[in-house]
């Protein structure tokens, strides 16, 4: 996936974040295929289960459950056409999610070798909060983080002090 360059900066906040919001005892299924950071938080004592990969604009089902505690989405939501279907359909009480955040300098992402990495949505925070408010949550916790890179050039040093990431943790709006 990664192709042995983990975002190790990306991967230690949402850890962090994630250990202040939910506990080891709780279940959590991470939204997408087996990942370094869903085999990370299994190494930190979580008991985590992932989606099989299914197309999830279309077919919502992994998430129509009361098997799971928490859902956990990192950089899922962009790549969705209809985030809220998913959303709303959740039936966890708790929901820790990441998005990137869209960038005045830099086009939305789109992988020119594999359809699915691509970027539909890049949010800006309040987006982000209201597509999530809209389908049922409040959020309790943000945090937003940047996400520098070894380069050279305008773009790289304004990744130094532009936020990239957005971090949430929400609670389900009781029905």
């Amino acid at each position: 996936m990664y192709e042995g360059k983990f975002p190790k900066k990306r991967y230690k906040h949402t850890l962090r974040f994630l250990k202040d919001m939910v506990t080891t005892d709780e279940s959590i299924l991470d939204l997408g295929v087996e990942n370094p950071f869903s085999e990370m938080m299994q190494k930190e004592g979580y008991n985590v289960t992932n989606t099989q990969g299914e197309d999830l604009d279309l077919k919502t089902e992994a998430v129509k459950t009361n098997e799971y505690d928490v859902v956990t989405a990192f950089e899922i939501f962009e790549h969705l056409v209809a985030p809220f279907n998913v959303l709303q359909d959740i039936q966890a009480k708790k929901l820790v999610a990441s998005v990137p955040l869209k960038l005045w300098f830099a086009p939305a992402y789109k992988s020119k070798t594999d359809a699915w990495d691509r970027h539909f949505h890049e949010f800006e925070d309040w987006q982000f909060d209201w597509l999530l408010e809209k389908a049922g949550w409040t959020i309790k916790k943000r945090t937003k983080f940047t996400n520098p890179v070894k380069k050279v050039g305008i773009r790289p040093v304004l990744r130094r002090f532009t936020p990239r990431y957005y971090l949430v943790y929400a609670e389900r709006i009781d029905k």
